[in-house]
């Protein structure tokens, strides 16, 4: 069975052409919507939405970086094991600390400033993570990219609760 990077004759690598994956996923749709199989009889029917329901679930994990790094992970025989392995780097755990720290003070402060301070910060960390991860996928270390995973996937975590007091607070 294919890959979602052959699904789409890309190549398998975290940097990743958002036109061509747009075009690609057109075309893979136009093959097989199921419009196109109205008089076809029901196996060829059914074959036709399961690779509609393929292309679409290959497109939106390559298409999103964070899922895009995780789904290259596995692909390469390292398991993110999101349940089992929460260990993070101590300067890692130190900052979050602080971020928590910060979004409490901002949420009982009901300081929009400083929260909108945290988010920028949050916003800058996750891009970083995003581009050391893409290199290290890029060096093919994958148990590395693995570990910067689960980190992203902490940030990615705490911009929701971030999002979550800022509708607290303007609502």
């Amino acid at each position: 069975m294919q890959n979602h990077f052959e699904l789409f004759q890309l190549p398998q690598q975290f940097a990743i052409d958002g036109a061509a994956l747009d075009a690609a996923y057109r075309e893979v749709q136009n093959r097989v919507h199921p419009d196109k199989y109205t008089n076809a009889s029901g196996s060829e029917k059914r074959v036709a939405m399961q690779w509609a329901t393929r292309a679409n679930e290959a497109y939106q994990t390559l298409k999103n970086p964070f899922k895009r790094a995780a789904y290259l992970c596995e692909l390469n025989g390292v398991d993110l094991q999101i349940e089992s392995n929460t260990a993070m780097p101590r300067q890692f755990l130190m900052q979050q600390m602080e971020w928590r720290e910060a979004l409490e003070e901002a949420k009982a402060e009901k300081d929009i400033d400083a929260l909108e301070r945290l988010d920028r910060e949050l916003r800058a960390a996750r891009k970083e993570e995003l581009e050391d991860i893409g290199r290290i996928l890029d060096e093919k270390n994958f148990t590395e990219a693995a570990q910067r995973v689960r980190q992203l996937m902490f940030l990615e975590k705490f911009a929701e609760e971030v999002q979550a007091v800022f509708e607290q607070l303007e609502g």
